[in-house]
């Protein structure tokens, strides 16, 4: 999720020792599998500067042993990924006193063993002096983080690995996943082979260049709702486009100027929806708790409670927050927030590696639009193919659940009646649609 509204965007306990810089638990909270989580202190920045990695892993209800491997990556940037574990395709829900949680019959442990990561440094539990800013930074601390998971946990490293996210994980996904195809390429001494298979992004920010082309129209569309804005409003900001698209081109030929970039859009192309009161994760309702829009607080209370902190290995000290303003900021600063990152991918695609983009087409702030063009946008070798490929129904249980276009091994996948959070709000299509996935459909 993204979080600046402005850019707008009980337990076992049983400790491990090996290898050093693993604190791991082993907790029975939340559902009935195996679990593992804790924390990993990354090779990658100094004793001054150490990094923690909590992260928290869920085995597959189903033949966890042959299961694939999925990593998800909460967006912001500086949300934590407890976010979408106990708001969207998790194992559990939280009750809304934080009490307790309930299982989830939709969770995406249902086939896989899912991997849920807080990063960079300062996003949720995880800590450390040295912040992240770009995604050279975050592509090498995630990368030092599987090395030293798929180190301690054998069982898992030759199984087929994907990558998920969403939102600002639209930077993160193709950073991350290309770093791991680039060290397959020629093994450094001493590192596994990470089994990569798929990549996802969901409603994810990847080519603001193309991206923000598109919120003057998806603001006035009526796609299973009404018009954010009047007509006036909507001539503004199409004569807004053009300056945007001007600040973008700047940014990312100059960092320097990358906070004028985001203003100049926000001011464009983003204020002027959220003056509406809409929500700009979902087109469909009002904005119930700004600049968030969702209430996670309940989530707080039960990570807050010191039997949950135990049980999960989170020292007492430590404090969750749903995301990091100070973590956004950073990135905002160091200019990644303009850059693209679909250049990343048509490595992976040309390696046979899997990949997806896939939208709920009630979401504003990463709207279906914008990332249905940026796909067929990318330059690649299926490219003209892709552009050719017939748009055709996506159906889950005989029903409508979306449309899809395909070509080898790339797919945009548009999801009908779904915000910016697809698992939270079509719980059932979206483990339809990781399944299919991670088995060899779509």
């Amino acid at each position: 999720m993204m979080m600046r509204l402005a850019l707008l965007a009980a337990a076992s306990c049983l400790v491990h020792s090996a290898p050093a810089q693993l604190e791991e638990v082993s907790p029975s909270l939340c559902d009935s599998v195996k679990q593992y989580s804790g924390y990993f202190t990354l090779t990658t920045g100094s004793k001054a500067l150490s990094k923690h990695y909590f992260y928290w892993m869920f085995e597959a209800r189903v033949n966890p042993e042959t299961a694939p491997v999925v990593l998800w990556m909460t967006g912001g940037p500086g949300c934590s990924s407890a976010v979408a574990l106990f708001g969207e395709n998790g194992p559990c829900h939280v009750s809304a006193d934080g009490s307790s949680t309930t299982k989830n019959p939709y969770s995406w442990n249902t086939n896989a063993n899912v991997i849920y990561i807080d990063q960079p440094t300062g996003t949720g539990f995880s800590y450390g002096l040295g912040l992240d800013h770009n995604e050279s930074m975050v592509a090498a601390d995630m990368y030092d983080f599987l090395q030293q998971f798929f180190a301690a946990h054998a069982q898992y490293a030759k199984l087929p690995f994907f990558v998920f996210g969403e939102s600002y994980a639209g930077h993160y996904v193709p950073a991350v996943t290309h770093k791991i195809w680039q060290q397959n390429q020629q093994l450094p001494a001493g590192k596994l082979h990470i089994n990569l298979e798929g990549t996802a992004i969901g409603n994810g920010l990847v080519d603001p260049l193309t991206q923000f082309k598109y919120y003057a129209e998806m603001a006035v569309s009526t796609n299973d709702h009404k018009p954010a804005v009047s007509n006036l409003t909507h001539a503004l900001m199409k004569a807004g486009i053009a300056p945007c698209l001007a600040a973008i081109k700047a940014c990312q030929a100059t960092p320097a100027t990358c906070i004028l970039a985001i203003d100049t859009c926000n001011i464009g192309q983003l204020i002027p929806y959220t003056l509406s009161g809409m929500n700009p994760y979902d087109m469909r309702v009002k904005c119930a708790k700004p600049p968030l829009c969702y209430d996670f607080s309940n989530v707080a209370t039960y990570l807050a409670r010191p039997d949950v902190k135990q049980a999960i290995g989170v020292p007492p000290n430590r404090h969750w927050a749903d995301c990091n303003r100070a973590v956004a900021l950073s990135f905002e600063l160091s200019g990644d927030w303009m850059q693209s990152f679909e250049t990343r991918i048509p490595d992976q695609l040309a390696a046979g590696i899997r990949v997806l983009v896939y939208a709920g087409d009630q979401d504003y702030i990463c709207n279906w639009l914008g990332n249905r063009a940026w796909t067929r946008a990318m330059k690649w070798p299926g490219q003209a193919a892709f552009g050719a490929a017939a748009v055709t129904d996506w159906e889950v249980g005989g029903k409508a659940a979306g449309t899809m276009q395909t070509a080898s091994n790339f797919t945009f996948l548009r999801v009908y009646d779904a915000g910016h959070m697809v698992p939270r709000d079509q719980p059932a299509n979206a483990l339809a649609m990781v399944n299919s996935f991670i088995s060899g459909g779509l």
